[in-house]
């Protein structure tokens, strides 16, 4: 039992390692030898933990959306005093990486999201990120109709009754929070413009 909990830390000083220098270098300057190094640990400890540069990359992708999803479900925990709304802005703004302190992350999150255009086994890991997030935002939405009496669907910022489709709305919600970090990063917004980007959204959404 020891030595598994040694090869599972081993496996995430690693995964850090290769984050770390993907923020300083994009993945295209990760290299085996300089993770072993950043990582403290030899090479060989590298090759018996991962056998090629691809499978660590994809445990390191896996890692960073294991971090945010971790996130995501502690700003899911309701209390009495918070509702399904709420507790979707939180989640959102978690998953958009909108705040400074998660600024590198978003930045290795987006240059693996570009990798992963160009490889299948890395489009998996991030397809599957997203569709867990997709999930709990449509679950969120149905909720939060529930909370508000528009169990049916009704849209009341139409003006008329309207079906609201959770997974619809969840999956464009996803898209407009994945879209603001990028617009961050390069400047485009400032981190509060994007955030009220995302809560006109969601008022539109879930009206009071």
């Amino acid at each position: 039992m020891p030595r598994q909990v040694d090869h599972a830390e081993r496996r995430r000083r690693i995964a850090d390692a290769v984050c770390e220098l993907a923020d300083e270098r994009g993945l295209e300057g990760v290299t085996l030898r300089d993770v072993a190094a950043r990582a403290e640990v030899s090479m060989g400890s590298v090759q018996r933990c991962f056998r090629t540069k691809e499978e660590m990359l994809v445990f390191a992708l896996g890692h960073i959306g294991e971090r945010i999803g971790a996130r995501v479900r502690a700003r899911l925990v309701r209390s009495p005093a918070q509702s399904a709304g709420t507790a979707l802005g939180h989640a959102a703004t978690e998953v958009a990486l909108l705040r400074e302190e998660h600024r590198a992350e978003a930045r290795v999150w987006l240059a693996f999201v570009a990798q992963a255009a160009v490889s299948e086994v890395l489009a998996r890991t991030v397809q599957a990120n997203y569709a867990a997030l997709q999930e709990s935002f449509a679950r969120l939405i149905e909720e939060a109709c529930a909370d508000t009496g528009a169990a049916a669907g009704a849209r009341a910022d139409t003006g008329r009754a309207a079906p609201l489709d959770p997974r619809r709305e969840a999956r464009a919600l996803l898209a407009l929070a994945d879209g603001l970090t990028t617009h961050v990063l390069i400047g485009h917004l400032t981190p509060r413009e994007a955030e009220d980007v995302l809560h006109t959204h969601l008022a539109r959404l879930l009206p009071q």
